[in-house]
């Protein structure tokens, strides 16, 4: 039998050395993790940490206004609140209940906003851009049952006028940028600088007390005045907008410059752009076709053909002409409106009953090269120079690429094309004594400083003679006569100075000339002007005649605007003008 088996215990100090030897190695494991945590990666971690707190939030600078002349305002900035949801912090359950909620207070379908709390994976979902600050107001009051609801300090552009100067004002999209008109060419100064803010915050975006804060101010936007006067812009807006709808037009533009300084007094165009519901209209008909749209101005171009040939020596306005109603040029037989024997016209004549012939018959001896030099003298084929978005230039042929044709219809203001705004500054620069100012729709601008700093003054130039623009003026006072064929312009108790046009028009829908530019420009008082106004109507269907269709909205336009700049009739009666020989 064997003896029980001894158990034996191993040498104590050895087994402790062994411990401590171990214990040693991961203290040192430990120590080491610490030194690189806390000394040689200290600033790496310090960095995410304070990514994770600190916070930065973009402080939107308050956008500057556009007024009119007088100070109205026409876009202006007002108090909004964004309204957005953190997904992460809406448990499912809850979607619903938030989801209606904000529907309800938004106006917004509850499945819109339902879509983007079922986001989960997502911080941020903006809701609503732009709100009133009464309805963020309203939503924040139930934060602690809406949890993950959120507000935001923003700004909203605001048009009182809807429409007013819609296409001329343009509009700025949800970021704040100008996309059209006034408010993206002047996008840069109207808009200002936005600021930045940096907080830091707990883990439910809470700030945290006796942090540190970095605040960079944001710089308003700088506000920009305009020569429009608001009350003549309503209503040049309501004449071309109410005759378009009367005649079935396609498009129509009605422009008011002053005489002296060559600023904008209206620019209005038909249909207009509604500012408050810009996203409904096609891009298209977001333009302001008073300087982008181009076509031939018909008759109103004769007012060219006739500075150009008494300018010349050419003729005089007594000077009688033999006109049949028809003429070759080259393989064409171009007609006056209407059969008629041969009449013997003054040049006077030729001008007030706006005969085609007549005028061929001028220009002929003025010749191609001069009559070109004054079309370019006058400004056709180069932009007005206003700066708007989109001005147009039109088109003005070399006179040595003329054709046989051209070269008599040009005289008569077809094979030329311009804007609206080139033809009212033709008749500006008549009415200005032959002195062509550059059209002007900004009048200043604020400084920083809030102080205002006027636009410089549009530069002038000399067209024709004094002479030559007093005897023009003449026979455009003649046009409105009842023997003219604008006399639906003339205004009780004032005299009248204009022009009929009546243009084929160029469709590229049809491919060839298939509808009518009908147009009506003139001035008032005419022995001393102080008003443009212009009116042009594209593709009537209900007649087309310049003196039919443009000259009633020139005389509701100006008839308006003599009244509201409280411009008083001369008193004086107009020189006899005779318009047949042996008168």
């Amino acid at each position: 039998m064997r003896p029980p088996a001894v158990l034996r215990l191993g040498n104590p100090g050895r087994r402790i050395n062994v411990g401590l030897i171990a214990m040693t190695f991961v203290l040192s494991i430990f120590a080491g993790r610490l030194v690189q945590l806390q000394g040689l990666d200290s600033k790496v971690y310090m960095a995410e940490a304070a990514e994770q707190r600190v916070r930065g939030e973009k402080l939107p600078a308050r956008r500057g206004s556009i007024t009119d002349v007088n100070g109205h305002e026409l876009a202006l900035t007002l108090e909004a609140r964004e309204i957005f949801v953190d997904p992460s912090e809406v448990a499912p359950a809850d979607r619903d209940r938030v989801a209606t909620a904000l529907a309800a207070e938004l106006n917004l379908p509850k499945e819109q906003i339902a879509a983007k709390l079922g986001n989960a994976a997502s911080r941020y979902q903006q809701v609503a851009a732009a709100v009133e600050p009464s309805v963020a107001q309203r939503i924040m009051e139930h934060k602690p049952r809406l949890k993950g609801v959120g507000s935001k300090h923003r700004y909203r552009r605001d048009y009182p006028g809807g429409d007013l100067a819609g296409t001329l004002l343009g509009f700025v999209g949800d970021d704040g940028t100008g996309l059209s008109g006034l408010e993206n060419t002047y996008n840069s100064l109207l808009a200002g600088r936005d600021g930045e803010q940096f907080i830091e915050t707990g883990r439910e975006g809470q700030r945290i007390p006796m942090t540190r804060s970095t605040l960079k101010t944001p710089v308003e936007g700088r506000d920009v005045r305009l020569t429009v006067e608001r009350d003549i812009q309503w209503a040049a807006q309501k004449a071309i907008t109410d005759q378009v709808k009367a005649t079935g037009a396609r498009t129509g533009s009605a422009i008011v410059l002053d005489v002296a300084t060559g600023q904008v007094v209206a620019m209005a165009n038909a249909p207009e752009l509604d500012l408050k519901n810009w996203e409904k209209t096609a891009p298209e008909d977001w333009v302001n076709r008073s300087v982008t749209d181009v076509f031939e101005p018909g008759s109103t171009n004769k007012v060219i053909t006739a500075a150009a040939a008494l300018e010349s020596g050419a003729v005089r306005p007594e000077t009688v002409f033999k006109v049949p109603d028809n003429i070759r040029c080259a393989d064409r037989v171009l007609r006056d409106s209407h059969p008629h024997p041969v009449e013997r016209l003054t040049f006077s004549g030729v001008v007030a009953t706006s005969s085609n012939v007549g005028t061929i018959l001028a220009s002929q001896r003025v010749g191609d090269e001069k009559l070109h030099a004054m079309l370019e003298r006058f400004g056709f084929g180069a932009k007005p120079g206003t700066g708007l978005l989109g001005e147009e230039a039109g088109l003005l042929p070399d006179w040595k690429k003329w054709s046989g044709s051209q070269r008599c219809t040009i005289a008569y203001g077809q094979g030329v094309s311009v804007t609206a705004l080139q033809t009212a500054s033709v008749y500006q620069t008549i009415a200005n004594g032959g002195v062509r100012v550059t059209p002007q729709i900004v009048a200043g601008t604020t400084a920083e400083n809030g102080a205002f700093v006027p636009s410089p003054a549009g530069k002038q130039t000399r067209v024709v003679s004094e002479r030559t623009a007093r005897e023009v003026s003449g026979m455009l006072e003649a046009a409105v006569s009842d023997e003219g064929t604008g006399n639906l312009a003339a205004i009780d108790g004032y005299r009248v100075a204009g022009k009929t046009g009546t243009a084929m028009r160029y469709d590229p829908k049809c491919q060839g000339y298939c509808g009518y530019t009908s147009t009506f420009v003139g001035f008032a008082p005419a022995d001393k002007p102080r008003l443009v106004v212009l009116a042009v109507i594209q593709d009537p269907h209900k007649g087309y005649y310049g003196g039919e269709i443009a000259a009633p909205v020139f005389k509701k336009v100006m008839t308006f605007a003599l009244k509201s700049k409280k411009i008083p009739p001369t008193g004086t009666t107009a020189a006899s003008v005779r318009i047949r020989a042996g008168e």
